[in-house]
């Protein structure tokens, strides 16, 4: 009772959120965190017709390295139906606009294969202490200086729009990490041309292993990268730098950009929202890797509240060295057989185009897994409020780490009809979260030192 009591009451509050300016989490709010709610703040319970489970954390098994996600105990299961064209009319409220869209447009290829939903997600039990803590001391000011926060998720039961989206950008990923990043542009035949690049990332919020933990505040970086383009070989050898800073403008990003034609690395001002990331042709901005990375202040926010849908979840078979990039490029759109979809709450924010902010897109959808705080799907819609793109993320854990990411991610071109596929490892390398770096390597110096020589 004390449980369906509190759902009511936070469902209640959601509503309320348009109209009025909410206050800071109180106490009582912060202390169903571990209990009513999870300790990073979904609902521990399932829904009413089970279609939805209690949350059940696995616990951390395996090597931090060398290894791609996987789960025996899910990895063998079968889908319960699949969502088409034909009968979209039945699950069209739990199914998000992108995917809608795509099965107006390509009725006799696209569906959805829905499987049984698996609730295992948790992070190492610092994350989970220090969130709850941060419920009631990080606040944010206007909409990109959060400050008070440390180590964990800073809005673990968000009263704002972006604040889901600033769960997301500062999770816990691990310590550091080297990853193959790999990308494709996929044609209207099926086709593709392949771009390689690998990223270093060191975490400096949300690193455990800090004794005296970094605050997310303006100005302070929460994270610093590094990527480095392998092929093809019109753009070998470039390299991007990036120290990611809360905060905008002066107090925001910093980035470098070393283009092997000039031989020379140079302050980047332009890594920065809609445009378009290096090497892709313009089928990826900045502000959309990692699904959503960018500034908030071009766009004002509206949390929705929160919603089931059948998201991309526990990706496994799509991800691992099992599955080719061939298999996965298809006429149109991601060969569907491949991803695996559950049913989950996810929290549902707008963003809208300020009128006096350039930005491509006039409106965002985002929707943000409940258990993780990822970013799974986004909508975005063009100056005219066509829908113009879909990204898609398809998420899977590492257990060695307790580390959730989207791999791959999808965004489709509704205007040109190709898709971009990013984030993919498959025929390289999995992560390595056992890497270590320099206390210089990511300065603007070493980079040029090393892309010299």
């Amino acid at each position: 009772m004390k449980t369906k009591r509190y759902r009511q009451w936070a469902f209640g509050a959601l509503m309320a959120i348009p109209a009025m300016a909410m206050a800071a989490v109180s106490a009582e709010e912060a202390a169903e965190l571990g209990k009513s709610l999870t300790p990073v703040g979904a609902e521990r319970a399932g829904n009413a017709d089970g279609t939805i489970p209690e949350w059940k954390p696995q616990a951390a098994r395996g090597p931090r390295s060398g290894v791609y996600p996987s789960n025996p105990d899910i990895d063998g299961d079968k889908p319960l139906f699949t969502i088409t064209a034909a009968n979209l009319s039945e699950h069209a409220d739990l199914v998000m606009t992108g995917h809608k869209e795509l099965l107006k447009r390509f009725p006799d290829s696209y569906k959805l294969n829905i499987y049984p939903s698996h609730r295992l997600a948790t992070f190492p039990d610092k994350i989970l202490e220090e969130t709850k803590k941060n419920a009631t001391r990080a606040s944010l000011e206007g909409v990109d200086n959060p400050k008070g926060a440390f180590v964990g998720f800073p809005f673990p039961i968000p009263k704002k729009g972006n604040e889901p989206l600033w769960n997301h950008r500062v999770k816990y990923r691990g310590e550091d990490i080297r990853r193959f990043n790999n990308q494709m542009i996929v044609q209207q035949d099926g086709s593709f041309s392949l771009t390689k690049i690998v990223e270093d990332v060191t975490f400096n919020y949300s690193n455990i292993a800090k004794e005296n933990p970094d605050e997310l505040k303006p100005g302070a970086e929460f994270l610093r990268y590094l990527s480095e383009t392998i092929s093809p070989p019109r753009i070998a050898g470039t390299y991007i730098l990036v120290h990611e800073k809360a905060g905008f403008g002066p107090e925001g990003r910093s980035a470098w950009l070393y283009a092997p034609a000039l031989k020379r690395i140079r302050r980047a001002p332009a890594v920065c929202c809609d445009n378009p990331y290096e090497g892709t042709d313009g089928h990826q901005f900045y502000d959309q890797v990692d699904m959503y990375n960018g500034v908030f202040e071009r766009f004002t926010w509206k949390l929705v509240g929160k919603k089931e849908m059948y998201i991309p979840y526990n990706a496994n078979r799509i991800t691992g060295p099992q599955t080719k990039y061939a298999d996965m490029a298809r006429p149109n759109h991601l060969n569907q057989d491949l991803p695996r979809y559950e049913r989950h709450r996810v929290w549902v924010v707008e963003a809208e185009n300020k009128p006096d902010q350039r930005h491509t897109f006039k409106s965002r959808r985002l929707y943000v897994d409940e258990d993780t705080w990822t970013v799974v799907g986004v909508d975005n819609y063009d100056q005219q409020g066509e829908l113009m793109q879909f990204q898609e993320g398809h998420l899977v854990t590492y257990y060695g780490v307790l580390a959730h990411t989207t791999q791959p991610e999808v965004i489709y071109h509704f205007n040109s009809g190709r898709y971009f596929m990013t984030a993919m490892g498959n025929e390289d390398q999995p992560y390595d979260n056992t890497v270590t770096f320099a206390s210089n390597y990511f300065e603007a110096n070493t980079v040029q030192n090393r892309a010299s020589k």
